[in-house]
């Protein structure tokens, strides 16, 4: 997870955690990269009177922690990688910009200051220095002379005082980013060209995780209008970090090229990172088809997450004659809520007692052990993993159909013929959305194993981008789908009656408890960082009470595929990689590198049937017991 998605939802909010990306049916030529010029007197509106910067300011750094890439990486090359849809936008706000490959994009716009994977300490970003004020809501920053756009114009205070310009504008159709730029960040103040102040509204504890925001580059937007949402949908912003977007074709790829006079290639903590040339995503709508792919080495990696590809499709002779490694690498951070998000709104989920005997009759524990062959772990919560901000004592509501039975008879349900629950003509029959074909081996089993106890699920598999439009449209029944995380957990966008009841929002429950918006609306006040604690331990207790959440599984791991060109750093990756051959991102990403000695001498190897060891690597220094 990057610290761009971590400063408490500044940038990303929460997205969806899929392994996919969104589609766009029309293909089209090799669509170029879109140049707009600002108003030549937009600079110097923007030049107001400089501020005064304050005597007390201390200046800190951190060059001190240990650099985690490599220096036997080599650059060159080109990844192949795969999505299963094309996006429907390369926008980053407005209408269907929430999908993840929102992330690549992301990944390459840097912000302020980082987070060391390892030590949890700030890194300098995009500045080098940075300073705490005394009134504990204020962050000063020095920018770094170097940093550049990728047309080569300098990065200055002016681009972050544009950031609350484009986040506030109506323009964008983004009422999240609306809202949060003006009620939680006050202002950009500007003492020169590359010193800046960033103010809260109020004070808060871990006040760098909300006010190391990214730069919007002025000179490329200008000033906004009612044409923005259509006239960027495919543009290639100017961006800060390693990789732009070179080229692509509308359901068919998307390609980017490396910076090779990037002005970060040498800061120390981006050297011998981000070593490819080239990264290509192609469209590949189907796993199995990217399988087909990946053995055939027109991909360079596969997930081997599922168990049935870990312990069995890997069981072949590309990986038994050593030209396909596979790793084992535990993690250790915030887990993604992964499960069944019960949608409120619909009758059926209004009775609290409903979403418990819902949750009573998914048998979890037998997918776990049937179909993923022990290799999950149970969830328990919507924010597990979050130190002392979870509460460990909730525990899953588990499969048991005596529950189901006295939840359902207090609530006037009777077994119908067909042995359903009914009430009044209505059967207690939900729809289930997602999105992957190899999700459907779980929910088989959870639909018979529930159907047992008297509740039918309807599988509704749709295309990853249909999946979520219509699950932020808040027109399903159930979604089966999992949120991205922050370093500290964040309720007010799943969660707050605010974000009910309306589409475009991440409160995909429509969740509406005044006294759960009484908790959220304090913890997000609290400036105490015990209080804080304390109201998070309150509102999981809350949510879990609401029971609209039912929690799934959880993969404190990442397992990967990878032909044996590839080469990743002895340590292989950091404490929070969550996949060690992401090429973008600047918390964890862009350790790994080609080897293209290696590639030659496999792929003559592979013709002359020469084979080499195989290589299974399973790494647990940061698992967590």
């Amino acid at each position: 997870m990057k610290v761009n998605a971590m400063m408490a939802g500044i940038i990303l909010g929460l997205s969806v955690c899929l392994p996919g990306c969104q589609n766009h049916p029309p293909a089209e030529e090799n669509a170029p990269v879109v140049q707009t010029k600002a108003d030549s007197s937009t600079a110097s509106r923007a030049k107001t009177t400089l501020a005064v910067l304050p005597e007390t300011v201390q200046w800190l750094t951190n060059e001190s922690d240990p650099v985690f890439s490599s220096k036997k990486a080599q650059k060159g090359g080109i990844f192949h990688g795969a999505i299963t849809s094309f996006p429907m936008t390369f926008r980053v706000v407005g209408p269907d910009s929430n999908g993840s490959f929102r992330s690549a994009i992301l990944d390459n716009q840097l912000s302020l200051i980082n987070i060391h994977p390892n030590t949890g300490h700030i890194l300098p970003e995009l500045a080098t220095h940075w300073a705490f004020g005394t009134d504990k809501k204020t962050m000063y920053f020095k920018l770094d002379k170097d940093a550049r756009w990728s047309d080569g114009t300098p990065v200055t205070a002016w681009d972050y005082t544009y950031t609350l310009e484009f986040m506030r504008s109506e323009h964008i159709i983004a009422p999240w980013y609306n809202d949060y730029y003006t009620k939680e960040i006050e202002t950009v103040i500007v003492y020169d060209a590359y010193t800046i102040g960033v103010k809260s509204t109020r004070a808060v504890p871990d006040l760098h995780l909300k006010l190391g925001i990214a730069p919007t580059p002025r000179h490329y937007f200008g000033m906004l209008d009612t044409t923005f949402v259509q006239h960027y949908n495919w543009a290639i912003v100017p961006n800060t970090g390693a990789y732009q977007i070179k080229a692509f074709k509308k359901g068919k790829f998307i390609k980017f090229e490396r910076k090779k006079e990037w002005w970060g290639k040498d800061k120390p903590y981006f050297k011998n990172r981000f070593n490819v040339d080239t990264v290509v995503f192609d469209v590949i709508r189907e796993v199995t088809l990217q399988w087909e792919y990946f053995k055939k080495g027109r991909l360079d990696t596969f997930a081997l997450t599922m168990p049935k590809y870990w312990h069995e499709k890997s069981n072949t002779t590309l990986f038994q004659k050593g030209y396909i490694h596979k790793i084992w690498f535990f993690n250790d951070q915030e887990r993604s809520a992964q499960g069944m998000w019960l949608n409120q709104d619909t009758g059926l989920f209004k009775d609290r007692r409903l979403c418990y005997a819902f949750a009573h009759a998914m048998n979890t524990e037998k997918v776990i052990n049937k179909v993923l062959r022990g290799d999950y772990f149970r969830l328990s919560q919507a924010f597990s993993g979050y130190g002392e901000y979870t509460d460990y004592t909730i525990k899953p509501r588990l499969y048991d159909i005596t529950q189901v039975e006295a939840l359902m008879m207090s609530a006037g349900w009777t077994r119908g013929h067909d042995g359903i629950w009914q009430k009044a003509g209505k059967r207690f029959s939900v729809k289930v959305t997602y999105g992957y074909e190899d999700h459907t081996p779980r929910l088989v089993v959870l639909k018979e194993e529930a159907l047992k106890a008297g509740i039918e699920l309807l599988l509704e598999r749709l295309d990853p981008t249909a999946m979520f439009k219509k699950i932020l449209e808040k027109k399903h029944d159930v979604a089966w789908m999992g949120w991205s995380t922050n370093i500290r957990p964040s309720y007010w966008q799943g969660w707050h009656s605010d974000n009910a009841h309306i589409p475009q929002t991440n409160n995909i429950t429509n969740t509406d408890d005044p006294n759960l918006d009484e908790l959220i609306d304090q913890y997000r006040a609290s400036l105490n960082t015990h209080e804080r604690v304390a109201l998070s331990l309150n509102i999981q207790q809350a949510i879990h009470e609401t029971g609209a959440f039912v929690p799934t599984f959880m993969v404190p791991y990442v397992r990967q595929g990878y032909w044996r060109w590839l080469e990743l750093p002895d340590t292989h990756g950091t404490k929070r990689s969550d996949n060690l051959f992401d090429p973008f991102s600047s918390s964890t990403g862009g350790l790994f590198w080609v080897n293209a000695a290696r590639k030659d001498e496999t792929l003559k190897a592979m013709k002359r049937k020469i084979t080499f060891q195989p290589v299974v690597i399973i790494d647990e220094q940061f698992k967590v017991e």
